[in-house]
């Protein structure tokens, strides 16, 4: 089998849209959410303005993550193939229609998918703001891309613990010809969702790619796990989900109130103080790095937080908080930093039950910081694996929610863009994703994933995904990003190692 990405062949594309028959949906008492789950038509609201946390990440990269699913019976192929000559020919099937019907059933629920960026400008002072619109100047809903490609690639050159061949970046949206230097804010052009369903010899890779300044970690799942259930359930548009998500997004006023009422107060219009775009959007073409996945099985996430805890004498640090601290202080040792050089170890933090009264895991949007964690080197490694993890852990636990509003009062004076290639060097390290994702429940109809896998984007040194592993009961899988050097001595590591086992790599 041959690794270029060109094998991977685009047979249809086209756009879906938001199912149009719609009517109210009043849930039950017994599902309501507090006062913040409100009975509403799915339609009403068009318009949505970003907040600090959505804008903050307006020069970053989308989220790109995908299932690996086995084949389903012929009779539902998405295409068929001629062998002579490996011509692929568009045959669409039970499968891909119910894929795009269901989508289409989706996303009346999740209305903001469906729209594009617009900046608003102002003269006085030069400032913009920028909101998600989901209908175009015709009053029509803008909806999503779906594609539909294949690929001579097996389940088992995927999921063996051999190299995985980079053709698998192409099973994601957004790849080709300077995909790598786009970014959140290129939502005023392209959509703010791309599907695309890549059909292998012995199996389909489902891949979403959402724009990041639209959704964090929490929604993105949110959203997939609810497309697969429509799918799965073969619900209506108007019929009930298990989660509803909530799609008006939360401000702070200028009294530390919640704004209950964002298309009547002026407070949920954030402007920047910028005149162009070019002031504020830095392009990160990606470095060649190696990704591996590494899994930590349960035992292993026990025995480390019961390390982690024995060597500080406390009950306090978590499973994920002794992992981290093992991944930060087994990359410095990878990377061989000085001992005088400073180093840093980033955590992606949700805020919503981290506010006082803390908001809905169903609230649909970003509502991510980074709290970051800095010392020297030759300090990190001189301390234990449980003096590490403490430290930490007392950085997380003094993200409240007073440190929360602090930060969005301090961010509307004076904005900070998050922009990937300034932020992140060879002696940082950055944790995304999280253990209590549900990848695995999207079950369409046909069966669980078999495996998780993630796109081009925040492929910069010391990035790593966290992933909930397979196999359930508190296992982790890990994906780590770094130079070929670094890998080599990370896998060396028996600290590291001593914990892990491989999983699967790829070259990027």
């Amino acid at each position: 089998m041959s690794n270029e990405p060109g094998l991977v062949r685009c047979l249809t594309r086209c756009t879906i849209k938001p199912y149009p028959n719609i009517s109210k949906q009043t849930q039950p008492a017994h599902q309501q959410e507090r006062k913040q789950q409100k009975p509403h038509h799915i339609q009403k609201q068009q318009s949505y303005h970003l907040t600090p946390w959505d804008l903050s990440l307006i020069s970053a990269h989308s989220i790109q993550f995908g299932l690996l699913y086995a084949k389903l019976p012929s009779s539902l192929s998405v295409s068929s193939v001629d062998n002579v000559g490996d011509q692929y020919h568009s045959s669409p099937g039970a499968f891909v229609d119910q894929l795009k019907h269901s989508l289409s059933q989706t996303l009346p629920h999740f209305l903001p998918l469906s729209g594009r960026f617009v900046t608003n400008k102002h003269d006085d002072p030069p400032s913009s703001s920028i909101s998600i619109e989901c209908s175009d100047e015709n009053n029509s809903f803008q909806g999503v891309e779906f594609i539909v490609a294949a690929a001579p690639i097996t389940l088992n050159d995927i999921l063996s613990p051999r190299l995985i061949p980079p053709t698998v970046r192409s099973f994601l949206t957004l790849h080709g010809d300077g995909a790598m230097l786009m970014v959140n804010h290129d939502g005023h052009t392209t959509p703010l969702l791309s599907v695309q369903v890549t059909e292998l010899v012995d199996g389909y890779f489902i891949g979403c790619s959402i724009n990041h300044a639209v959704v964090d970690g929490t929604s993105f799942w949110h959203f997939f796990n609810a497309w697969a259930e429509i799918c799965r359930e073969k619900k209506n548009a108007d019929e009930f989900i298990s989660r509803p998500p909530i799609l008006d997004r939360w401000f702070l006023n200028d009294y530390q109130k919640q704004v209950d009422n964002v298309e009547q107060d002026n407070h949920a219009i954030i402007n920047l103080p910028f005149s162009h775009s070019d002031e504020f959007i830095s392009r990160y073409p990606p470095p060649p790095l190696v990704e591996k996945i590494f899994h930590i099985s349960a035992q292993s996430m026990s025995q480390l937080q019961e390390q982690a805890n024995n060597e500080c004498g406390t009950v306090k640090i978590s499973k994920f908080q002794a992992l981290t601290a093992l991944i930060w202080r087994s990359l410095t040792r990878a990377r061989g930093l000085h001992p005088e050089q400073e180093t840093s170890c980033g955590i992606c933090i949700n805020d919503r039950d981290r506010l006082h009264p803390p908001l809905s895991e169903n609230y649909f949007g970003c509502y991510i910081t980074v709290e970051m964690v800095k010392t020297k080197a030759g300090e990190l490694l001189r301390q234990n694996l449980g003096s590490t993890a403490l430290g930490l852990h007392e950085v997380i636990a003094d993200h409240t929610d007073e440190n929360i509003r602090s930060w969005l009062n301090d961010w509307k004076k004076e904005p900070k863009i998050i922009n990937l290639g300034s932020n992140y060097d060879n002696s940082s390290m950055l944790v995304g994703g999280s253990p209590r994702f549900n990848p695995y429940g999207c079950d369409f109809g046909w069966g669980k994933p078999l495996a998780v896998l993630s796109g081009w984007p925040y492929k910069f040194s010391g990035n790593v995904w966290t992933n909930p592993g397979k196999a359930g009961g508190g296992s982790v899988d890990l994906e780590i990003c770094l130079s070929p050097e670094a890998m080599s001595a990370l896998e060396s590591d028996d600290e590291f190692m001593g914990a892990t086992s491989t999983h699967h790599e790829k070259i990027l």
